[in-house]
């Protein structure tokens, strides 16, 4: 990957996609979880003019960590290809239920990031794929130094729950962009040889895990 010197030429390309679902570009984050997903998706965002950002955390819950298709469907993905405003409601991981509704408007880009961001069901909606390239060990890891040892249960849980998932509907050999963090910003390669090789990287085939 050649370093690039700022998000802005990313952001351009981007925004100058056709739209993928009614009016709106939506542009899918993935990667395993503690990749970065989250800070780069904020990054790009400025560099769209404040693109909206729709955090999977906020979709997912204690029991459906991967099961959120239907509700992510019926209450963003329908009515914003139907050029209307969605409303749904994020779900609080303290309080285990889901919090006030909130609004989410039409925009001409629309950042989804999460773990299954490039998921099958989503892939036909998506104007772009982008994959956090860091391996999930690492990945893993920096999730569970962020989060301390008091979540280490729900770390063990997720992990096996990310390992089958990847498993069954990869997503990285789908994307058409590769994301790395570097000591001085991001670099990222584009167009349809950007998953070729660098197989330590790939997550389909590892076979399901142990409970």
């Amino acid at each position: 990957m050649e370093p690039q010197p700022s998000l802005k030429s990313l952001a351009r390309e981007l925004a100058a996609r056709p739209p993928s679902l009614g009016p709106v570009r939506l542009i899918g984050i993935d990667g395993h979880a503690g990749s970065g997903k989250s800070t780069f998706a904020g990054r790009l965002a400025e560099e769209l003019g404040g693109a909206p950002v729709l955090h999977l955390d906020d979709v997912a819950t204690h029991e459906e960590l991967f099961g959120w298709v239907d509700r992510l469907r019926a209450q963003v993905l329908e009515p914003l290809a139907a050029g209307r405003t969605a409303h749904w409601a994020p779900y609080d991981w303290v309080a285990r239920a889901f919090g006030p509704r909130r609004v989410l408007e039409v925009a001409p880009v629309l950042l989804v990031e999460g773990v299954g961001a490039g998921r099958r069901a989503l892939r036909p909606h998506l104007a772009g794929l982008l994959w956090m390239e860091l391996p999930r060990e690492k990945s893993w890891g920096r999730g569970r130094r962020r989060d301390g040892g008091e979540l280490s249960d729900f770390w063990d849980g997720w992990e096996r729950a990310e390992r089958a998932h990847f498993s069954h509907d990869p997503s990285r050999p789908f994307a058409d962009t590769l994301v790395r963090q570097s000591g001085t910003g991001y670099e990222w390669s584009s167009g349809t040889g950007a998953t070729a090789g660098t197989a330590d990287f790939l997550t389909p085939g590892d076979g399901l895990p142990r409970a």
